[in-house]
């Protein structure tokens, strides 16, 4: 394989692992409130698992972006939230608490997952397979967006 082919294949494995991780937890968001009654993320056309209407411009594609030129050892970005009105909501003690904790909750989900495959289905795959670095990525990205969202501090999703 070409040099620069391996050299980009882990930014573009883990881009997609973060562009995964960050769309399943604001539609995790959309589908907690939509069940409760609140229409709005239908509405809106963000009750969907395609990543293009979660997209900021400045948090999805220009800092990451950024970052990843420069050849930072972080990366931090973020999605549109997800629109919801807490007014809709069945539940008007604990809606928005169920709505906030949709997301956190989706990422300790997939971070469970790919742990488990990592450990029980793919345990004699080398370090080097992509589907290993994949799923390695998963677990990562998965574990710090689930717990950096409970923190109570505004807009994450721990300050609800």
């Amino acid at each position: 394989m070409n040099d620069a082919i391996v050299a980009i294949l882990p930014i573009i494995v883990s881009v997609v692992a973060i562009l995964l991780s960050v769309v399943i937890h604001e539609f995790s968001h959309g589908v907690a409130a939509y069940a409760q009654g609140d229409p709005t993320p239908k509405d809106q056309g963000r009750l969907t698992l395609n990543p293009i209407p979660h997209i900021d411009p400045l948090g999805t594609l220009l800092i990451p972006g950024f970052l990843l030129l420069t050849g930072s050892p972080f990366l931090i970005g973020w999605a549109r939230p997800m629109p919801f009105n807490p007014y809709n909501l069945r539940n008007a003690r604990y809606g928005s608490l169920l709505v906030a904790l949709a997301g956190p909750l989706s990422n300790f989900i997939l971070f469970i997952a790919a742990g488990l495959l990592l450990k029980f289905y793919f345990p004699g795959l080398e370090a080097t397979n992509f589907l290993v670095i994949f799923l390695a990525k998963l677990v990562l990205v998965n574990f710090v967006l689930g717990f950096f969202n409970m923190i109570p501090i505004p807009p994450l999703d721990g300050s609800k």
